[in-house]
């Protein structure tokens, strides 16, 4: 019996072991990513030495000793017309050219910049909503929970990505004003806005579940019969158990919205031109599939890779900040 428990304990300190080591290394990747995106203005001007932001449908280039045009002369059907050069694998046009002639790898560093801000932002601004809806529903309960838990409701009766795509349609061509702040029809602020809006009833559910359970509980009860005051008792006895949860929700929301943003902007409703992301680099390339399909299948690839890393990540996360996981993992 020692003999099989003592097997059981080696073969989940293993397992946990391999676990931490792809959460540490999916972690590392996501810096590369996030650093990567951020020296997209350095890859443009001192590797690239082209602006992806304007056409170089003209533009030529040195490929193998030889000076050729970034539109070539299509070689496929009637031979009419022009296809953009495919991966050069040097500096200039590494994933080759998109229909408009301009750097596609340039285009991935700006692209991905975009994205993860994007991302990034929605999660902090759906995090904060969620949270302090979550925190005053469950505290105060009564006629406040009941309305809050109302809303929630009529947000969730609606499916995401649907919502996301109705809010889109409408905002996207408006200037919204909110007293001294303006947001214009093609700044970044509008599918933030949008993003951090639309999850927020699923974070808010949980936490609202906890801070109820929480509320109850004999040591808030305790600080309660004391006569603390309520922002203490939040902040010191409720807000430390609670801000795990937020923590393990950040990577998971932020790879679900790095999705939904691909999604409204491959279907140009997310980032607006001149503003790239890998959404939109994919809508560029969806008419060079068969000819060059480096131009859509290069975001896609980032897409994939860093959601997977974000999720692997945020289960590691979730490893260490969740005490009943590490109980049961032995």
């Amino acid at each position: 019996m020692d003999g099989a428990w003592g097997q059981r304990r080696w073969r989940s300190a293993l397992r946990k072991l391999g676990r931490d080591r792809i959460a540490m290394a999916a972690g590392a990747f996501l810096l590369l990513i996030v650093l990567g995106a951020l020296a997209a203005p350095l890859y443009s001007s001192l590797v690239s030495h082209n602006d992806p932001f304007h056409s170089g449908l003209n533009a030529k280039i040195v490929v193998d000793g030889r000076l050729v045009p970034v539109m070539q002369p299509s070689t496929t059907g009637l031979r009419l017309g022009v296809t953009p050069i495919g991966p050069t694998w040097q500096p200039s046009y590494f994933l080759g050219a998109d229909n408009q002639g301009r750097d596609v790898a340039a285009r991935m560093f700006y692209g991905g910049r975009s994205s993860l801000l994007i991302a990034a932002a929605a999660t902090l601004l759906c995090l904060t909503l969620a949270g302090l809806v979550g925190f005053v529903s469950g505290y105060w309960g009564g006629v406040v929970d009941m309305v809050l838990s109302r809303m929630l409701d009529i947000l969730w009766a609606f499916p995401a990505y649907l919502l996301a795509i109705s809010l889109s349609i409408v905002l996207i061509s408006q200037t919204i004003v909110m007293g001294p702040f303006v947001i214009g029809s093609g700044s970044l602020l509008m599918p933030i806005f949008i993003l951090g809006i639309i999850y927020v009833p699923y974070v808010a559910r949980p936490i609202r579940g906890q801070v109820l359970s929480l509320r109850r509980s004999e040591f808030v009860l305790a600080s309660i019969g004391l006569g603390l005051p309520r922002w203490r008792i939040i902040l010191h006895d409720i807000l430390p158990n609670v801000l795990p949860t937020l923590l393990v929700f950040m990577p998971l929301l932020m790879a679900l919205n790095i999705v939904t943003e691909s999604a409204l902007s491959f279907l140009s409703i997310g980032v607006q031109p001149p503003g790239a992301s890998w959404g939109t680099i994919i809508q560029d390339g969806q008419a060079l599939l068969y000819t060059r399909p480096a131009v859509s299948l290069a975001p896609g690839l980032a897409i994939v890779v860093t959601v997977v890393a974000l999720n692997l990540f945020g289960e590691g996360l979730r490893e260490v900040l969740d005490p009943r996981t590490k109980s049961r993992n032995g």
